[in-house]
């Protein structure tokens, strides 16, 4: 567990970038590591299966195999799902990789209608998924989940690292990053 945090606490920013949902088999992750808010020492990128099963283990080995692994204190992720329904059990990424996780989103997600979703396209282990997950706690302007960290450490880290907006700046340049390689120019809410 952390105890104290720095103005340049070592976290990873990860993102998926757009993909076409018709086409696409596979999508890009990103990983944007930084010092605090305002430091970007580096990026890392692996790929996942589009509304596939191999997200956790993808991002797990894209961070123990990263030289930065034993800087990071911390994962954020933009939202709990990659290549559209590819759910992260963020429980299983916290004790493989053995960093606690935050999960970011700038809305409340409506879980009732995902899991309508997922039901209806006969995914329902992804439900399990987004239960085991836990609950979903607003902290400041944006919304979290969070695996093997408690709520004031979280509410700290993204204090400190959301330096331009809401959103914590790891985050935001992973996705900046992600849409920009894929369409060629970043796009979306940032």
């Amino acid at each position: 567990m952390l105890r104290r945090i720095k103005g340049e606490i070592r976290v990873l920013g990860i993102d998926d970038s757009p993909f076409d949902k018709a086409n696409d088999r596979s999508v890009t992750i990103i990983g944007v590591f930084f010092r605090g808010g305002h430091f970007m020492d580096g990026v890392l990128s692996t790929k996942a299966e589009v509304d596939g099963s191999d997200s956790t283990k993808r991002i797990a080995e894209m961070v123990c195999r990263s030289k930065f692994y034993t800087q990071i204190q911390c994962i954020m992720l933009d939202g709990i799902a990659v290549g559209g329904f590819n759910i992260i059990d963020i429980n299983k990424l916290s004790n493989e990789t053995g960093i606690p996780v935050i999960v970011i989103t700038r809305d409340n997600p409506d879980l009732k209608r995902i899991k309508q979703v997922l039901k209806r396209l006969k995914m329902d282990e992804k439900i399990a998924l987004l239960e085991k997950a836990g609950p979903i706690i607003r902290i400041g302007k944006i919304h979290a989940q969070l695996s093997n960290i408690d709520e004031e450490t979280a509410r700290r880290i993204i204090e400190v690292t959301a330096t331009r907006s809401h959103i914590p700046e790891p985050i935001r340049v992973a996705h900046l990053m992600a849409s920009g390689l894929v369409l060629g120019e970043s796009r979306g809410k940032v």
